[in-house]
């Protein structure tokens, strides 16, 4: 008896793995286009050591939205810029969470920093209200 197979696990997303024949059928596009798409630089597929082009998961869905951009009526430019906007767009969101989990790290910490003060060395100061109308309000600074 045969040893089972292993599950098959498809390729990782960014892994350049399909021949430009198949990229050509798995996008509706001819292999010609997607020399020019190429040239135009809005595609860069990877390249074996003979110099053949191999197209990744991630290229395959590029060009299938290249190809529905310029379907409905977009030129190629237009695409261009639409892709280019996209990009920035990707990299700004990736930048606003870095900064976000920075924020919220450095809040954390100050937090923790005044809960520490506050155990270490509680205020002999009275808790105050709000100060009732018409009456003024010192506040005092202990000096270091």
């Amino acid at each position: 008896m045969a040893a089972p197979r292993p599950p098959f696990e498809p390729p990782a997303p960014d892994v350049a793995v399909y021949v430009i024949s198949v990229a050509a059928e798995l996008t509706g596009l001819h292999p010609q286009t997607l020399r020019t798409y190429e040239r135009m630089g809005l595609i860069t597929p990877g390249r074996t050591g003979g110099g053949g082009r191999r197209y990744s998961y991630r290229d395959i869905e590029r060009l299938r939205e290249i190809a529905a951009l310029t379907s409905s009526g977009i030129g190629i430019e237009g695409v261009r810029r639409i892709m280019e906007l996209e990009n920035q767009v990707a990299a700004l969101s990736v930048r606003n969470e870095e900064l976000r989990a920075e924020l919220e790290a450095t809040l954390e910490a100050l937090r923790q920093a005044v809960q520490a003060r506050r155990t270490e060395s509680p205020s002999r100061l009275p808790v105050l209200a709000e100060p009732p109308t018409g009456q003024a309000l010192v506040v005092w600074r202990r000096g270091r």
